[in-house]
């Protein structure tokens, strides 16, 4: 074998799995159920060429409590967290022990590239892949490397996390889709804005006109008292033109957030599928799918990092037992079942958006509203938290959703 483990892809999914295979202190230790255990393997990590190929520069949100594994590139903390509705009120929390956390992918890279020149077993290899094909003890991984030249490794297990060609079908299928600005204020200026508060972050602000179908909102992370990241996100079934998400952030920073004048220091944008889609992790013996083209993205939310941390740890775990490292379910069957109702709902117009995740976070303690998108709340609360929606639609969605077909998605 080339390689033990070849990692197709170098996005979130890819770099977190290199990241945990390649753990130092983890090598080598023997669980309690453990039959047998793996020595440190060989990664490769490929990653795609510059171009359409690569993700460009993201963002990744997520929340934990204390201190993390990547606390080191951790770009920015906030202990104090709100959400605004239509009308302007305010729901804010310090949902302690619960951080919410922003990393760069730029800098996640460089982390985890890191690791891995560090490591006398890891390689990160620039290449397109072109096939997998299964072979009596493993996959053969073929490819182009820059310049033309072929690449061809043989891999005892193959991880690939590169975007599907299509969704799976699905009885709903939304995106959410979101552009946002870095800005810097111009404090000198007679039309500033005051500054941000650098502890408090704003998860939804629905004072956003909304659209005929679906939700729209703006966010808020301060990353000083005259720096922030202002996104402009919708949940519809398909993305506007760029002129379209810099005019609703032209509303949004002069109308809503009345910033005054500032500079737009950089810009992301980017395409989330929210789905009740069933993926496919296992496409092989030896060939599994992770991130989101392995389901790990939450429906409701389209968070996807907190899942991914779960998803690479368990891979590894397995690797070094002995046992076959297959990625597990990212999300609970409970939490899935609850995040096609509501997606559902959405979609048919039997719940407005804006009302129904105001009324969320009206009723509910914000650290229990995160812990249910992480996926750790207990049954009784998931059915506190159901009685918080609008009870008849929601149970009308619920009595008509086991007999909906799933459809390819119509994009």
């Amino acid at each position: 074998m080339d390689a033990d483990v070849v990692i197709v892809g170098a996005g979130a999914a890819g770099l977190s799995l290199a990241y945990r295979l390649t753990d130092p202190c983890a090598a080598g230790v023997r669980t309690r159920t453990a039959r047998s255990v793996r020595s440190a393997p060989r990664v490769v990590l490929i990653d795609a060429p510059a171009g359409p190929l690569r993700p460009p520069e993201r963002t990744w949100c997520f929340w934990e409590q204390g201190d993390g594994d990547f606390e080191e590139v951790v770009a920015k903390s906030w202990e104090r967290l709100c959400v605004r509705g239509p009308g302007g009120q305010v729901w804010e929390s310090r949902p302690h022990p619960w951080r919410y956390k922003m990393i760069r992918s730029s800098a996640f890279d460089a982390f985890v590239d890191a690791r891995l020149t560090r490591s006398p077993l890891a390689e990160r290899v620039t290449a397109t892949v072109h096939r997998l094909t299964e072979t009596a003890d493993g996959v053969l991984v073929s490819g182009t490397l820059p310049g033309g030249r072929q690449l061809s490794l043989r891999a005892g297990w193959v991880y690939d996390s590169r975007p599907l060609p299509r969704l799976p079908p699905a009885r709903t299928t939304l995106l959410q889709h979101f552009r946002g600005w870095f800005v810097q204020l111009d404090t000198g200026k007679a039309d500033a804005a005051s500054s941000f508060d650098p502890d408090s972050a704003c998860l939804m602000d629905f004072r956003t006109p909304q659209p005929e179908h679906g939700l729209s909102f703006g966010y808020v992370l301060p990353l000083g008292p005259d720096r922030a990241l202002v996104e402009y996100t919708e949940f519809s079934e398909t993305p506007l033109p760029t002129e379209a998400y810099d005019a609703a952030l032209r509303h949004y920073t002069s109308e809503i957030l009345k910033l005054g004048t500032f500079d737009v220091l950089d810009t992301e944008q980017g395409i989330i599928p929210m789905t009740d889609a069933r993926f496919q992790r296992q496409v092989g013996r030896h060939v599994f799918r992770i991130g989101t083209s392995g389901g790990a993205t939450r429906p409701a939310t389209g968070y996807t990092f907190a899942a991914v941390q779960r998803q690479s740890r368990a891979i590894a775990n397995s690797y070094r037992s002995g046992a076959v490292p297959a990625p597990p379910p990212p999300h609970a069957r409970r939490s899935l079942a609850m995040d096609a109702v509501m997606l559902r709902a959405l979609d048919t117009g039997r719940v407005r958006g804006a009302d129904f995740f105001t009324g969320l976070f009206e009723r509910m303690p914000m650290e229990r509203m995160l812990r249910f998108l992480d996926g750790r709340t207990s049954i009784r609360e998931d059915l506190l938290l159901g009685f918080a929606t609008p009870v008849l639609p929601m149970l009308r969605t619920v009595a008509g959703l086991p007999l909906l077909p799933r459809r390819d998605a119509r994009r």
